[in-house]
């Protein structure tokens, strides 16, 4: 029987639980989980409980429900789309190195392709962006106004996959934010990286929006893996 859980953080505890006993293959691709009665008093929790974790695993394409069937493993390394993400992350910190790589390639190609196509409406919006960083009041602020620089840099492409792309990577990060604070802690340093990507975005000139990106990732990336000894991972 597994270790019943305290009642303060009772459905995140279950969804970490049962998140981690799929993806550790202790739950196999293809089973169906024990009846819900089974599995809540197993856990020590009651079934709705048990309901709302089974929604956030689903979310995440872990799991899918069947009226009369019950609820099965997804085949998620085959079927799983970067909705999981967050989920890896959270486990294994080791899944940011990842992200880093394809966030460093695809906003290289974002900040060329933005500098090839923006309009006057999208530099005033980057810009907007850039004075939202510099104005904002803490890490979280400064940090949240950052991402969505970066969502207004992929909108100036004109392309929604690019879009989506990199909501698709802030969703794998953002949820350990507090883990990845310290480029975020000085407001006008975060908004002086961002500024030379505006601008070279505003002139048109493609090779200075790649170069103030890679300059800017390479600034971030480094000051996220040595933030304070703390270090995105699995959850306590």
């Amino acid at each position: 029987m597994d270790d019943p859980i305290t009642r303060d953080t009772t459905v995140d505890a279950l969804e970490r639980r049962l998140r981690d006993a799929i993806i550790d293959g202790r739950h196999p691709v293809g089973a169906l989980l024990p009846p819900e009665r089974e599995l809540a008093a197993s856990y020590g929790v009651n079934r709705t409980t048990l309901k709302h974790a089974f929604v956030r695993l689903m979310q995440a394409g872990l799991v899918e429900t069947r009226h009369g069937v019950g609820t099965r493993v997804r085949d998620f390394w085959r079927l799983g789309t970067a909705e999981l993400l967050p989920s890896l992350v959270l486990r294994d910190g080791a899944w940011l190195a990842e992200i880093f790589e394809v966030r460093r390639q695809v906003g290289t190609l974002i900040g060329e392709l933005a500098a090839r196509r923006a309009t006057a409406r999208d530099v005033a919006a980057l810009r907007q962006q850039v004075a939202a960083v510099r104005a904002g009041g803490d890490a979280d602020q400064v940090q949240l106004a950052d991402a969505e620089f970066h969502r207004t840099l992929a909108r100036a492409t004109g392309n929604r996959v690019y879009l989506l792309m990199t909501n698709t990577l802030l969703g794998g990060y953002l949820p350990v934010r507090q883990a990845l604070a310290r480029p975020f802690q000085d407001a006008a340093a975060a908004a002086d990286r961002l500024h030379p990507v505006a601008e070279a975005v505003a002139a048109g000139d493609e090779r200075a929006a790649r170069r103030a990106l890679e300059a800017y990732m390479t600034d971030t990336e480094g000051l996220m893996r040595t933030t304070d000894g703390q270090r995105p991972g699995r959850e306590p």
